[in-house]
């Protein structure tokens, strides 16, 4: 009997037309490390009296679907990630040749994802529709694997024997590394960093309306967030100065490949909170600013990422 490996789990995203309907086709295969996806119907208990001691059989409460997607950040299939929680770039090219794609906080609605993990050794294959991204998180560090991780909430799950993606090509994975990584503070670069942590939320509104499969009918962004925290070796007094000042700096988070792909993050207004610089023994001193980004008046939006690599759209 075949039992499910991990190591042969495989997961496929498409875009929707109509929320919660996963399309005919289109689907492109997604690399990944891990995935906590799924779908979950709890019971309840009942509450009733007068048949002994022994409960009454308990009933189905409401489906939540949702879960994390641990993936690459890499110079082609990042970017559906980043179309998931920006929206549609803004694309300039001409193929064959280098695309450059922006994509721009503050969009008011956002794309909707039909996504498939399969096991094909089971078979199981689970089709999660209506999957929309709520938050977008990685890690800056000196070395290690760069991976994101991406929060999503989904309207159901089907599960079938079969694939409805498919059978599909690879993506050619070209991965960015923490080697290729550099932080720069209103274009200059910014040193000393030991870590630095991004996270961008949509802030998702689940609307729980009453419905007789349980599911929810959508899920709204609101506000959105963007917030971090970087660890800096102290050595000098512009960041806290920023910090005390209150005023506001453009951080820029880029990675660039020596065959040319890149992906750059700029959080254009970061306002810095006052830290507490310790002295906590012989080591070197460190501080940790827990920083937010808000709306830049000038450029109209919180942030901007852009990809740059040879695919001609998303």
């Amino acid at each position: 009997m075949a039992r499910a490996q991990g190591a042969r789990a495989q997961m496929a995203l498409a875009f929707e037309t109509s929320y919660g309907t996963p399309p005919a086709g289109g689907f492109t295969k997604m690399p990944f490390a891990s995935t906590t996806l799924g779908s979950e119907q709890p019971l309840l208990n009942s509450e009733l009296l007068g048949y002994g001691r022994d409960p009454l059989a308990p009933i189905k409460d409401a489906v939540t679907a949702d879960g994390n997607v641990v993936v690459p950040i890499d110079a082609a299939a990042f970017g559906f990630w980043l179309k998931a929680a920006f929206g549609a770039p803004v694309s300039t090219g001409a193929a064959p040749g280098t695309f450059t794609h922006e994509f721009r906080s503050g969009a008011w609605s956002l794309p909707s994802m039909s996504i498939e993990t399969g096991m094909p050794e089971v078979p199981r294959y689970a089709m999660y529709s209506g999957c929309v991204l709520d938050s977008l998180s990685w890690q800056m560090q000196r070395s290690g694997l760069l991976t994101a991780t991406a929060s999503l909430v989904a309207q159901g799950e089907a599960i079938a024997s079969t694939s409805a993606a498919g059978s599909l090509a690879d993506l050619e994975l070209q991965r960015f590394g923490h080697f290729n990584g550099a932080i720069t503070r209103n274009g200059q670069p910014l040193g000393n960093i030991i870590s630095a942590e991004i996270t961008y939320a949509n802030n998702l509104d689940r609307v729980e309306t009453i419905r007789s499969d349980g599911r929810i009918d959508g899920a709204d962004p609101s506000i959105a967030a963007l917030t971090g925290k970087i660890e800096v070796r102290f050595a000098d007094q512009v960041l806290v100065n920023q910090a005390i000042a209150g005023d506001p700096c453009a951080l820029t988070f880029a990675y660039v490949l020596p065959s040319g792909e890149s992906f750059t993050f700029t959080a254009h207004a970061v306002y810095l909170p006052r830290p507490r610089i310790e002295i906590p023994g012989p080591q070197g001193i460190q501080a940790t600013f827990d920083w937010q980004a808000a709306r830049d008046a000038t450029l109209g939006r919180m942030c901007t990422a852009m990809l740059v690599n040879d695919i001609e759209e998303y």
